[in-house]
Parts: structure tokens; sequence; C-alpha cells
């Protein structure tokens, strides 16, 4: 039996960006891992950008389900990223029930909204059934705007105390998951990603760039899906995920790099190579 484990990841693509599935395939393949993309649309480039082309995958991706089901093909982590609609989030449930073994493990980045905004292709009823997709996962990563829909905890910004960061943790642990890391806080000059596991709970931080750049979500849930599919202990993900996003977020800031254009994670991927 090969030892070589698939990830299946469920996200949007953009040819540029750095973020999504670009910034996923890259990242999972220097884990040694097989990643098998599930296309929820595809970009020219993310909409941050003005000018962006865009095509809805929605139509085509149970085709991927119904050839991935006739190849019998297998997958160690299932990792979902952006979803458009209620019925990819469906579909995603979907893959879950065919795909989902006795020890495939399931990261669910509940890509929602940021700045205390939900983004402009949400509603609250896709919320609402985003809270269903994440009663699945092993391991959910939501940003503060996103601790606080899926918990029901007023926004107030990102710069929460720990003790809203374990109430909002608890309170999206009732929907059915375990692990939750809630990322981008910002506290004392210090971004902050907070974990909270039956393992226990822990804050790693590192210093603020001034920029923030687009994708970066990405890279970190991207990394944390590298560990959970290889079967090692998520804080030591979350905190290596923690420490890779700060250099190559300063490395990007000294280069010039546009909020844009994301962080340059390629020069640091050798380091993922080596674990």
């Amino acid at each position: 039996m090969s030892d070589i484990i698939s990830v299946a990841a469920i996200n949007d693509m953009s040819g540029s960006g750095r973020c999504s599935l670009t910034a996923a395939m890259p990242i999972l393949g220097a884990f040694g891992l097989q990643c098998c993309a599930l296309p929820t649309a595809i970009l020219s480039n993310h909409t941050g950008y003005d000018k962006y082309f865009f095509d809805d995958y929605t139509d085509k991706m149970e085709r991927f389900i119904e050839d991935w089901k006739a190849y019998d093909m297998h997958f160690g982590c299932i990792y979902t990223g952006f979803l458009g609609s209620e019925k990819q989030i469906d579909i995603a449930e979907k893959f879950f029930s065919t795909f989902r073994e006795e020890n495939t493990k399931v990261l669910v980045d509940p890509v929602m909204g940021d700045d205390g905004k939900i983004y402009s292709t949400y509603t609250y009823e896709l919320c609402e059934k985003m809270k269903r997709l994440i009663s699945h996962a092993d391991v959910v990563t939501p940003n503060v705007t996103e601790a606080s829909i899926l918990s029901g905890i007023g926004y107030s910004g990102d710069s929460i105390s720990a003790e809203t960061a374990r109430a909002m943790a608890e309170a999206i642990c009732t929907l059915g998951t375990q692990n939750v890391v809630i990322t981008g806080i910002k506290r004392d000059g210090k971004a902050i990603n907070y974990i909270y596991s039956p393992n226990g709970e822990h804050e790693y931080c590192s210093p603020i760039v001034p920029v923030y750049y687009s994708g970066t979500g990405d890279v970190f849930a991207s990394i944390v899906c590298g560990f959970l599919a290889k079967g090692k202990h998520i804080h030591d993900g979350v905190e290596f995920a923690t420490k890779f996003i700060e250099k190559a977020a300063k490395y990007s800031y000294e280069q010039g790099l546009t909020y844009l254009e994301g962080i340059c994670f390629e020069k640091f991927i050798k380091e993922i190579c080596l674990l």
C-alpha cells in the first residue's frame, strides 16, 4: 500500500495573488502530500483587485465527485476554503459523506468575511449553512470576524482578549468541532493565532507587519492542513505556521510587495520540505 497521502482541497483558483488553491497546492506538495484540487471557481486574480475574470464552477463540482469515486480515490484529509453559495456547501457535505473514511481528517477554513463584515457574496442563510458544515470538521480556522459570526458573539474589532477568544472557541465547539484556531487577533503590537483544543489552549504571537497581505489566511490554513494530514500535533502546526508567516510577511514587506500580491511564501517553502 502506498505511503503517499492525498488531500482533497475544495477552494477557488485565483491565477494571481498567492491565495486559495495557488497557495494550497505548493504548500501541501512541500509536505510530500498529493493535493487534489476541486475548484469552486476560477479567477484571473482574487477579488481584491478592481478587475478580475470569474468563472463559477458550481455546476462542475459534482462531476469531480463522480469521477473521483469511479476511480476509488482515497483522502487522508479534506480541506475546504471559499464556498460561494449554499449549493456549494451542500456539495462539500456530499463530498464528506462520499470520501470520508475512519481516519480521514477534515479542516474547514470558513471564508466568510473580514474587518467585521461578511463578504458581498455571503448572506445570513449562507453563514448559517457554514455552521452546519463545521459540524463535520476536525479543525476550524476562522479569523476574528468569522469567529464572531460562528459563535454569535458580537464583533468589536480584532483586538479581542484571551477570555473573548476562549468564549468564541467554546461556542464554535458546540457546533460539533473540537479544534478551533482563531487567526489574526491583534493585541499589544502583536498578531496572535489562538488555538483551543482538547489538549489545551495557547496563543502563538508574532510582530505585526505594516502591510496586511491578502491570502495570508490561506497560507496559514494550508500549513495547518499539512500537519493534520501527516498526523502531527495540531499545536505544532499552529506554532510553525505562525513563525513561517512572520518570516514570509517580513520578507514580503522588505521587498515592497503590495497587499494584493500576497506574502512571498515561496522563499521559505524549503523549510516545510525539511519537516
